[in-house]
């Protein structure tokens, strides 16, 4: 069954506001959540970074819900700590939660003021940082040594069934990298043969389970306060990946997105009034081989959004 889940953004709104925006999703019918794990957000106008793994605890505790979150061992987290952590969500809430381990953003792991790798190398790391976690999910004592160091460690509350690992992957070279090792794969939304061959790059290199994506919207009663809302909030998230790998601050990301007008803004984010329009948009992402949507309304205030899409949206693609 089609599943579509809400977008918990922490960059954009406080987590106590956003514990009861998921609350209010959950009851207006959408199937499931996610979330990113960030320190840092993409700007200062959204102003908030609350961390996803306390979050998570309380937001799978009072809902029904499945979660999952995008991080990134091998930085700022040892990979050790994250087997840890989502050992331990996956014990409270068996078969409720998965994280989509990835190569990481410089805007959050330069914190720890080590010098910011280049993309060959954090894949490398994120490989053997997932190798550790699933030796580590698997009972193992666990000693490694390499881009990441591990000694002597061992998770004794042993997850089962264990978190599912998903590829976070934007590329079609990273999809068909990550078809080694990973339990499913999710992207974000591009122009739909871009999204095409994301898919193909998995699936024909072997990639298993479910496929997903998040979607980033921007809807309002009027056109132009959808335009507005996705200018204020997301223009700093309209570059290429490789580019936003590496700015370090808020601040950097909002120098670069100055001048980012609406027609640049319409290619990373699917901006329309109409309700109609943007069931078209997600049935077209179905159609590709997606099982699982997870919408990201780009504004800060969630309850016209989560209300309208519920009775205006979600029916008609179910």
């Amino acid at each position: 069954m089609t599943v579509i889940g809400f977008h918990a953004s922490h960059e954009q709104i406080s987590p106590a506001q956003l514990l009861k925006d998921v609350k209010l999703a959950e009851e207006a019918g959408f199937d499931a959540a996610m979330c990113s794990d960030h320190i840092e957000p993409w700007s200062e106008r959204q102003g908030h970074s609350g961390f996803a793994w306390s979050w998570l605890g309380a937001a799978l505790a009072t809902t029904t819900l499945r979660f999952g979150v995008v991080t990134a061992p091998g930085q700022r987290y040892h990979p050790a700590i994250i087997a840890h952590a989502a050992a331990t969500l996956a014990v409270m809430f068996p078969g409720r939660f998965w994280m989509a381990p990835g190569s990481g953003e410089n805007s959050n792991e330069h914190i720890t003021g080590d010098a910011w790798p280049s993309k060959d190398v954090r894949q490398q790391r994120l490989e053997e940082s997932v190798e550790v976690i699933r030796r580590l999910h698997d009972g193992e004592e666990v000693t490694h040594r390499g881009l990441v160091t591990v000694e002597h460690a061992r998770i004794w509350e042993v997850p089962d069934p264990k978190p599912e690992l998903i590829a976070p992957a934007i590329s079609v070279e990273t999809a068909r990298r990550a078809a080694r090792w990973a339990d499913g794969l999710i992207t974000v939304n591009q122009p739909p043969e871009q999204l095409r061959k994301v898919l193909a790059g998995y699936r024909d290199n072997g990639g298993r389970g479910k496929a997903a994506l998040q979607v980033h919207l921007s809807w309002a009663p009027s056109e132009e306060a959808a335009v507005n809302i996705g200018l204020d909030q997301w223009r700093s998230n309209t570059f290429a990946p490789h580019v936003a790998a590496d700015l370090a601050t808020a601040g950097h990301f909002d120098a670069v997105s100055e001048h980012v007008g609406e027609d640049q803004l319409r290619k990373a984010v699917n901006v329309s009034a109409s309700t109609g329009r943007h069931v078209e948009w997600l049935q077209e992402y179905l159609d590709l081989g997606f099982d699982e949507l997870y919408l990201h309304f780009v504004g800060q205030e969630q309850r016209p959004f989560i209300e309208t899409f519920a009775g205006e949206v979600l029916p008609k693609l179910r």
